[in-house]
């Protein structure tokens, strides 16, 4: 196996803004892996709430180079075992692999990764499409001039009851709220009424991340179901939020990849929670890896290719909420534009 690397900085249709800050470009860090003939390729999105910059990623894989090289790859689930003692403190590297892993493995089996899963395309979620925090009347003018049948508003703001009603009046489309741990719990129980009496179906991670004695008093009395996010990173997480919230949103960058977060489905499925899988701004690379899972999903967001204004690979498309993935073995996606335009490593 050989292995190379790519750094991007991808510029942003609008400036991002959530709680926690605003962004114009999304740094995102591309391995790709060769063997057998065959290339294949993985994505991890850099962000700086979880302090791992892409200079931490191309550092940490180079120091491990020759190591991970020299691995027998047979099958994705056993180099993902061995990425994580090789890496444990670098889980967003450990999913670039990862996919990757997995792009190599459903092409040595000549079938989509999906296909490798036994999963049927055809039961898959509609993925929302996101609102960030702005003025009121901005956040109504991107809405309108995107019709899509789910929306994810940022919220955390001192509008937020404001901006939901605003956008309420001019859209039957299903609603979703995100506060990014915006809200502190007394916040959140004023807020929340108001949001279901908008129609919101759920709220992702009202309170800190680490505020569960705030969430155990939120989850007994809010009227809205509510999801996991910053307080949902890897694997142990998610028997922990048992009880505090009604479902889990799982990052693949977070976690380390698609083989936890396939096992993480699993739990919170035993526990009865409702499992979401959503992107952080990647490229077509990392968000058709989330694609592949869509059958496991109720619910997902995975609209990074359409907030971003410039892209590094093609073989994803998305209309109107729905999912198209190319069918071809791996993640079905086309290299094409990799190596065409400048990147920091190449």
């Amino acid at each position: 196996m050989t292995i190379e690397y790519f750094s991007f900085n991808l510029r942003f249709k609008y400036p991002f803004t959530i709680s926690r800050g605003t962004k114009t470009h999304q740094p995102t860090f591309v391995v790709c892996l060769e063997q057998s003939g065959l290339k294949a390729y993985g994505e991890a999105p850099a962000i700086t709430y979880y302090h791992i910059p892409v200079e931490k990623m191309k550092a940490d894989l180079a120091g491990k180079l020759k190591s991970i090289e020299k691995f027998a790859f047979t099958e994705p689930e056993r180099f993902w075992h061995f990425l994580h003692q090789l890496l444990p403190d670098n889980a967003f590297l450990v999913c670039a692999l990862d996919i990757a892993g997995w792009d190599l493995y459903g092409k040595l089996k000549e079938k989509p990764v999906y296909a490798c899963l036994n999963l049927d395309m055809q039961q898959a979620p509609l993925t929302d499409y996101t609102i960030g925090i702005d003025t009121i009347d901005k956040m109504v003018q991107k809405m309108l001039k995107t019709p899509w049948p789910i929306y994810k508003i940022k919220l955390g703001t001192d509008q937020d009851a404001e901006i939901i009603r605003a956008l309420r009046s001019h859209t039957d489309a299903t609603l979703r709220v995100d506060a990014n741990a915006g809200w502190d719990l007394d916040q959140a129980l004023e807020i929340l009424p108001a949001l279901a009496a908008c129609g919101v179906e759920f709220v992702e991670q009202p309170l800190a991340k680490d505020d569960l004695d705030g969430m155990r008093v939120l989850f007994e009395k809010s009227p809205l179901p509510l999801i996991a996010d910053e307080s949902c990173v890897d694997e142990q997480d998610v028997a922990k939020l048992h009880g505090l919230f009604h479902g889990i949103n799982i990052k693949l960058t977070k976690c380390g990849g698609i083989t936890p977060a396939l096992r993480m489905i699993q739990t919170g499925r035993k526990l009865n929670m409702k499992v979401m899988a959503g992107g952080m701004n990647e490229s077509t690379i990392g968000s058709a890896a989330v694609g592949h899972l869509l059958p496991l999903l109720d619910y997902v967001d995975m609209d990074g290719i359409l907030l971003l204004d410039e892209d590094i690979a093609t073989g994803l498309s998305i209309e109107n909420g729905r999912v198209i993935l190319s069918g071809k073995p791996g993640l079905g996606i086309e290299y094409t534009n990799l190596y065409s335009r400048d990147s920091d490593d190449n």
